[in-house]
């Protein structure tokens, strides 16, 4: 049976990133009040029942910070886990087949030529309704050409290798041919660029939730906090870093965390 050890030296990150996910996804539990709680005035400073004090309407930044992770966290997982699976797919397609490959190479080359984040501004301002679902799938149709070419180069070589061959001289479909030999091949490739895609998708949704364009994110995720608190930062500090610090923090823990599983050293 294959098990995989992590270096001592990533548990650190990957302890980290577990406290960080579980918080976000137990916060509202956790959470001493509902989001609309009011603690104090406008920007209240830190302390007595309010640990990070008030934000611009006096509500209580802490209760808010732990009710705010979760809806980033599940979306950014989503168009990382779609992305990275859609990209591995067609990388290992193009690689097995050459002919095939060169329309899908060119047809990425052809979506790299728009940014993801002006794709999602003009279909969120095109079609506001669409909400999560379309930020969702836009994202994973602007994030998917990068990441197949990057597969592609990383399984040109394995789909070389002997035991491709032999597998397709036995007649071996596609399917397995993918999923069975040239995939499990691309371990290290796989967690690497998963962890890759997730900070891009959160800043992908961190960037689409700031502007307010998926209003069905909730009032209270970490981006609307930033961009509600940050004309009172000299008043509380707090209610605008700590958001901000909560995002990088989640996007570098989730893919060093990853990256070190794909690192991490195979035994029997």
């Amino acid at each position: 049976m294959n098990t995989v050890t992590v270096p001592r030296k990533l548990w650190p990150a990957l302890i980290a990133a577990a406290v960080i996910v579980a918080v976000a996804a137990v916060g509202p539990v956790l959470a001493p009040h509902s989001v609309d709680h009011a603690v104090g005035i406008t920007f209240a400073e830190p302390g007595g029942a309010a640990w990070l004090g008030g934000d611009r309407l006096g509500r209580d930044v802490l209760s808010r910070l732990l009710h705010g992770g979760w809806g980033l966290l599940l979306v950014s997982a989503t168009i990382a886990a779609l992305v990275t699976g859609s990209a591995a797919i067609l990388g290992s397609v193009a690689a097995l087949y050459p002919g095939t490959g060169a329309w899908i190479e060119r047809t990425a080359d052809l979506g790299m030529m728009l940014p993801p984040v002006l794709a999602i501004l003009l279909f969120m301002l095109s079609w506001p309704d669409s909400g999560v679902v379309g930020l969702i799938a836009v994202a994973v149709v602007a994030g998917t050409p990068y990441t197949a070419r990057v597969f592609a180069a990383a399984a040109t070589g394995v789909a070389a290798s002997g035991f491709i061959e032999a597998a397709r001289a036995r007649g071996e479909q596609p399917g397995y041919l993918v999923f069975r030999e040239l995939l499990p091949n691309l371990r290290e490739t796989l967690l690497t660029q998963l962890g890759l895609r997730f900070v891009e998708a959160m800043y992908l949704v961190s960037t689409a939730s700031f502007l307010q364009l998926p209003t069905t994110l909730g009032e209270a995720n970490w981006a609307v906090m930033v961009r509600e608190n940050a004309p009172g930062i000299l008043l509380n500090p707090a209610a605008a870093l700590m958001p901000s610090l909560a995002i990088g923090l989640l996007a570098v823990s989730v893919n060093t965390a990853v990256a070190g599983f794909g690192k991490g050293r195979r035994s029997l």
